[in-house]
C-alpha cells in the first residue's frame, strides 16, 4: 500500500496492530489472520528478533494489501533501516523531534509517543502524522480526552489500555487511532497455531468500533 492508502485505513479501521516478539515463521500467517479479522494495519517492533527481515517479508507477501510498518523506533538510525527494509511508516515510544523531521522529509508517515501536552505539542511541530499518547494505560481515556481540549488541532493516537469493551469509547472521545498489541496479538494462541483465535479477535474489535 501506497502512503495515501495506508493513511486511509487507519482512518477507516482505526486499529493499528502491535506485533512484538514473534517469531519470523509466524508473521506472514499472523498477519493474514489479521486481514481475514479486517485488520488491515500493523506494525512490528524493531526489538523483535528479526524484525527488519519480517517487514521485508510482509510487504513482498502483503504489502499490497496490508500496510505495513516498523515500531519501537528509537533513533534516526533506527529510522532509517527501518525505512530500507520497507517499513510504510514508523512509531516510536519517545519523542526524538530528529527522527520526525527526518520521516517528514521522507514523506513518510510518523507516529511519535508522547505523554506530556509540551511533548506532543513538539512532535506535533517537528511533523508527526499523527502523535501516539504513550504510555496511556495508566491514565486512560480521561487523561486523552483532557488532552483533547487545548490540542484538539493535533491528531492522538491511544496505545495501552484499548481493549474490546472500551475500544468504543477511545473513537467517541475522538483519537485518530488505536494501537493495539498483547490483547490482540497474543503470543500463546500464535505460538499454537490457533490464528483463528486472532481473526475472532479483530473481527470483535472492529465491530465494537461499529456497534
Amino acid at each position: 500500500m501506497n502512503r495515501e492508502q495506508g493513511l486511509a485505513e487507519i482512518a477507516r479501521t482505526r486499529i493499528v496492530a502491535i506485533v512484538r516478539g514473534v517469531k519470523a515463521e509466524h508473521v506472514v500467517p499472523l498477519a493474514e489472520a489479521l486481514y481475514n479479522g479486517g485488520i488491515t494495519v500493523m506494525e512490528v517492533t524493531l526489538n523483535t528478533p528479526g524484525a527488519l527481515g519480517m517487514i521485508g517479508e510482509l510487504q513482498n507477501q502483503l504489502g499490497d494489501r496490508m500496510y505495513i510498518g516498523a515500531g519501537t523506533v528509537l533513533d534516526l538510525d533506527d529510522a532509517q533501516q527501518a525505512a530500507e527494509a520497507g517499513a510504510a511508516f514508523l512509531v516510536t515510544p519517545n519523542t526524538d523531534e530528529d527522527v520526525i523531521r527526518w520521516a517528514a522529509a521522507q514523506n513518510l508517515p510518523i507516529f511519535p509517543g508522547a505523554f506530556t501536552p509540551t511533548e506532543i505539542v513538539k512532535a506535533w511541530k517537528a511533523g508527526a502524522t499523527a502523535v501516539k499518547v504513550f504510555p496511556s494505560a495508566s491514565v486512560g481515556i480521561a487523561y486523552i480526552k483532557e488532552l483533547m481540549g487545548p490540542l484538539n488541532h493535533v491528531p492522538l493516537m491511544a496505545v495501552g489500555g484499548v481493549t474490546e469493551a472500551n475500544i468504543r469509547q477511545f473513537v467517541e472521545i475522538g483519537c485518530y487511532g488505536l494501537g493495539i498489541g498483547g490483547s490482540l496479538v497474543q503470543l500463546q494462541e500464535v505460538e499454537a497455531g490457533n490464528f483463528a483465535a486472532i481473526t475472532n479477535k479483530a473481527a470483535r474489535l472492529l465491530a465494537a468500533i461499529q456497534a
